[in-house]
């Protein structure tokens, strides 16, 4: 099986995480909420999986690139 990681597309600051590793999740679903300069930006998975490992924690910053979760297809 091969992995795919989920990156933030911008900086901002964790919100909310709504996955754990080994929840099964579809292509669209919202693995995690990001925060920045008061908006709101989902991060959805672009391919149905399981979450592998989960690599941020809420509240943290993170910057455009980062890797947030592993996905295992």
């Amino acid at each position: 099986m091969a992995d795919m990681k989920v990156v933030s597309e911008l900086n901002a600051t964790v919100w909310k995480i709504l996955v754990s590793a080994g929840d099964r999740v579809a292509a669209g679903d919202t693995l995690i909420l990001l925060e920045s300069m008061k908006m709101e930006i989902p991060v959805a998975a672009e391919e149905a999986g399981t979450i592998k490992q989960v690599l941020v924690m809420e509240e943290q910053a993170v910057s455009e690139g980062d890797p947030l979760a592993i996905l295992e297809l």
